[in-house]
């Protein structure tokens, strides 16, 4: 399970990004008191738009960034005081993370599950799943740097899930993927959802989050303005669609930003 209990994240910034961000204030607030809670044999999914603090929240949750305020636990690990712990029990994606593009994905595999801690015989193992699932044999042995972004991207995933981790972060885990490719991955987060897996992503594709989600939080501007599952939010706001839902309240939220 993922505990995020009022989680807030804010960067303080230079001149330079004050003058690209068209402000006069020295500190961004990139997330603002977010609150969720994640469940083993579900999919969460954190909906918004570029920019709405969905990549902040995860990258705290994967101990890559230091909350300003609030906590969070994984498994019952603090991500501050134990995130070795926390390390080891997740699988982390984002397309910020890249694979040395030197290597092939074959050595990354390897490499990735002697990090952590696997036998040779573990990683085949895990290698021969995995690679066979997202059509990767044809390609392990090229470098990364001559795969298409697809191909990329499925590499990424099974390194990322190497050592069978109990807890799944995916950030935008299909952007910029045809859709066969993503439709590949989606499924694939279906049957870890189904092994009793704990599974958080983040996304801006409407769809997506219709069809995935078991349940959905809506984060405008850094801040949680809906949860719940689609039938929920959509009773809650008297739409028809997840789309309708979040341009309604993302309008809202922004009239009272002006206001």
């Amino acid at each position: 399970m993922i505990i995020i209990d009022h989680l807030t994240k804010v960067y303080k910034l230079n001149k330079k990004q004050m003058v690209e961000m068209k402000t006069k204030k020295n500190m961004k607030v990139a997330v603002e008191d977010l609150s969720l809670t994640a469940e083993k044999g579900k999919i969460y999914g954190l909906l918004g738009p570029n920019g709405a603090g969905k990549t902040t929240a995860l990258r705290c949750v994967a101990t890559l960034l230091k909350p300003t305020n609030g906590s969070i636990t994984v498994c019952g690990h603090d991500i501050e005081k134990e995130p070795e712990a926390v390390r080891s029990a997740i699988g982390f994606l984002t397309n910020e993370i890249k694979l040395d593009p030197q290597f092939s994905p074959k050595y990354m595999f390897y490499f990735f599950g002697q990090l952590h801690g696997m036998t040779e015989a573990q990683i085949t193992e895990r290698k021969n799943v995995l690679f066979s699932h997202f059509g990767i044999d044809e390609f392990q042995d090229k470098k990364i740097s001559e795969l298409s972004t697809g191909m990329k991207q499925k590499a990424a995933i099974a390194v990322s899930l190497v050592h069978d981790p109990e807890v799944i972060i995916f950030d935008e885990p299909t952007n910029g993927l045809d859709i066969v490719t993503a439709r590949g991955v989606t499924d694939y987060l279906k049957k870890l959802r189904d092994d009793g897996k704990v599974i958080i992503i983040s996304t801006h594709i409407m769809t997506e989050a219709e069809k995935l989600c078991d349940t959905i939080g809506i984060i405008i501007n850094g801040k949680k303005v809906a949860e719940g599952t689609l039938a929920e939010l959509l009773e809650q706001n008297n739409c028809n669609d997840l789309e309708d839902t979040f341009f309604k309240l993302y309008q809202e939220q922004n009239t009272e930003g002006i206001a």
